[in-house]
Formats: C-alpha cells, structure tokens, sequence
C-alpha cells in the first residue's frame, strides 16, 4: 500500500451481515466493481471521487456514499491529500429486516442517489465503528439500525427493478450465466456472440446496458466475489486465485484490492480466517 495509506477490513463478531473498513488512501483508484452489500460511506477528511453509473459525483467531511448492492462504481481522491472514511457493508438481508421493523417497507429497498449530506447520519456510521472497536454491541447494533432507518426515511424506500432498456437484455443474461459457469476458462467476446446467434458489438452493448459494465470487467468482478466467499471459508489466496480463473496470487491480489481495498491475505486476517491447512 502506498506511503501514508491504510486500510483495516474486518467484521465485528457482534454485528453479523456486516463488513467494516476504515481506511485513508491517496494514490488508491478502485475499478469499476460492484458489492453484493449495500455500502454506507461516511467521509471524515478530504473528498472521494467515484463513477456511480453514468456520473462523475463528490463526497466530503459530513456526506455519506450510499451504494445498492450489484451497482457498477469507482472510487479515487478528489483531493491531492486523498480521503478518510468509515464504511460500513450491511448485507441486503439485513438493510430489508430493518426496513420492516421500522418503516413497515416489505420487499426490495434501496436507496435513490449516491451522496447525501447529513453530518448526523455520518456521525451514526462513525460511531458504529468506534462501539464495534470497544466491543460494545449493543451500541454497535442500536447506531446501524438508526442510521439505516434514517437513511431509508430521507433518502430511500422500497424500489422496482428497472425493465429492460434493449431488446438484447435477454443475450446478456445469458451472456452472464456462460461466464458464471465458465469463470475459469471463459469464451471470446466473439464465441460467445455467436454462440447466442448475435454479433460481438451487439453483445457487447446488450451487457454493457444490462450490468454497467463490459463483459470482461464484470468477469473480474465476479472472479473477485467469488474469491472472496472462497476466502471466508477458509481458502488459502493462491488456491482461491487458480479457483476462480485469476493465473496466479499476484494476479488475484492486483484486482482484489483494487475492488475490496487491501489484498486476500490481509482481508482474511483482518476477518479472524485461518486458511485450511495453515500451521497454528
């Protein structure tokens, strides 16, 4: 990691369905990924950059990114000092069970823009963080549950799955479960066009419309997802790496922090993962 940066990803037994990262980055530039969480990002110093679908957005000191799960973005500094902030990662199951308890919202939600400014919403997410540091669950649970509601409240609700903007939405589903069931040794753009009796542009402009990005940035996306499962169940790095199509550990450490924001081997220390065989 770059001089000066830092980063801590790790999981407060207390707060399951939670990812937690508090990090400070300059140099730091995420590709365009996506999460299978929601992300709340509460910016304490400086300003990140990010492409959240097709905009270029801006969040300070006192804002929140808010991001929905499987949304295409990016990140890197706004500032030449670069940014601070505390992210919290609640999983959708979570995010839906409180927007029952405490709105009466049933089914999908989510929310509608990605940055909001509300100092005290950032403040909540902060002190999230700080009670997980002193092991204090109660405050930990109580803080996420009322900045979600607030943020559900002002800035969210339930939402509708957009339709279909093109005719090839259809090819680029079935693009998508070819390179699901073919991660390690995925076709060309071309066969794969012609194995669903379209052209390669067509396909290409089909997937970029259905999932945000081209096929092959969604397929490291994905490589990386399904690294990082692998990894929670206990998968050293260089296996994980050959088990999901990346040639090597350098290989997957390269794209895994560009997407999660510190490499594999620091991601499953920091989450209390032993890998399988690993001496005691």
């Amino acid at each position: 990691m770059a001089s000066g940066e830092r980063a801590r990803y790790w999981r407060y037994p207390e707060l399951p369905g939670v990812d937690l990262l508090h990090a400070h980055y300059v140099r730091k530039a995420f590709a365009r990924h996506t999460h299978e969480t929601f992300v709340f990002a509460a910016i304490t110093e400086g300003v990140e950059a990010f492409h959240y679908r097709d905009a270029l957005v801006h969040a300070g000191p006192g804002q929140i990114a808010l991001v929905n799960p499987d949304t295409p973005h990016t990140g890197h500094a706004g500032v030449p000092e670069g940014w601070t902030y505390r992210t919290i990662y609640p999983d959708a199951e979570l995010i839906r069970s409180i927007a029952a308890d405490t709105l009466a919202l049933r089914g999908d939600v989510g929310f509608t823009q990605p940055v909001v400014d509300d100092p005290y919403a950032a403040q909540l997410v902060v002190g999230v963080h700080r009670a997980a540091e002193e092991g204090n669950a109660l405050a930990a649970d109580s803080l996420l549950r009322l900045v979600t509601a607030r943020m559900l409240r002002s800035h969210g609700g339930r939402i509708t799955p957009l339709p279909p903007r093109a005719a090839g939405a259809r090819d680029a589903a079935r693009a998508r479960a070819v390179l699901e069931e073919r991660m390690v040794d995925p076709p060309t753009l071309e066969r794969l066009a012609a194995d669903l009796g379209t052209s390669p542009f067509a396909l290409l402009r089909a997937f970029r419309d259905a999932y945000g990005m081209p096929p092959h940035t969604w397929l490291t996306d994905a490589r990386v997802r399904r690294a990082r499962r692998l990894l929670d169940a206990g998968t050293a790095p260089a296996e994980a790496a050959v088990a999901v199509g990346f040639t090597d550990q350098p290989h997957l450490n390269r794209h895994f922090t560009r997407s999660v924001g510190v490499p594999p081997g620091a991601y499953q220390r920091s989450r209390g993962v032993r890998p399988r065989g690993a001496r005691a």
